[in-house]
């Protein structure tokens, strides 16, 4: 249960910047008088509030004091790939949020449908790696292949890296959450 609720924040934060971009277009209507402070616009306001910060926390938590455990390993090979999941996302949540009108009932339930939707397909899938907060937080999205200390097996993975990071006669620890969201653990860093 603990495992899929961090997954279900996860999934949450991705959408991070949709949700903060929703809610500047509610301010901006609101300060235009285009809309007022009903019941449906009031719910959008702490919707959203309340969704922007159980993402950051949940990526918080994740990235930061996951109690997983952090791997030796020897790079072997990196691609990095974060321009192929950035801008088709990235487009999603300027296509979703900008037109959206949410102060309709119908608009707002097709958007919590739209949202849940996703979010099983993201969840079932282990997306978990398409994350544009993490990129706009400078985070890179590599495919990587490694060899774990005392080992000659490669194994893949999907890893954020905060810049560019060096393969030959490096070491790193890895915190392997899934073969489909890693950091390197910048707390054990050493060169070889």
């Amino acid at each position: 249960m603990k495992s899929f609720f961090k997954n279900l924040l996860l999934y949450i934060s991705a959408f991070v910047p949709m949700y903060v971009l929703v809610f500047v277009k509610l301010i901006v209507e609101i300060i235009n008088q285009n809309l007022t402070f009903n019941v449906l616009n009031t719910s959008n306001f702490v919707t959203l509030l309340l969704l922007i910060l159980m993402g950051v926390v949940g990526l918080v938590w994740n990235v930061k004091f996951s109690k997983d455990t952090s791997v030796e390993v020897e790079i072997v090979s990196k691609k990095n790939i974060t321009d192929q999941h950035f801008l088709g996302y990235f487009s999603l949540f300027v296509f979703f949020a900008i037109p959206l009108d949410l102060s309709l009932v119908s608009a707002y339930c097709v958007y919590v449908l739209v949202l849940i939707m996703i979010g099983i397909v993201y969840i079932n899938n282990s997306l978990y790696y398409i994350n544009p907060l993490l990129n706009l937080l400078g985070y890179n999205f590599y495919d990587i292949e490694y060899k774990q200390k005392g080992s000659e097996e490669i194994k893949s993975a999907k890893i954020f890296y905060k810049g560019d990071f060096i393969t030959k006669d490096k070491i790193y620890w890895v915190n392997v959450k899934n073969k489909h969201f890693s950091f390197i653990d910048t707390k054990h860093d050493r060169s070889v």
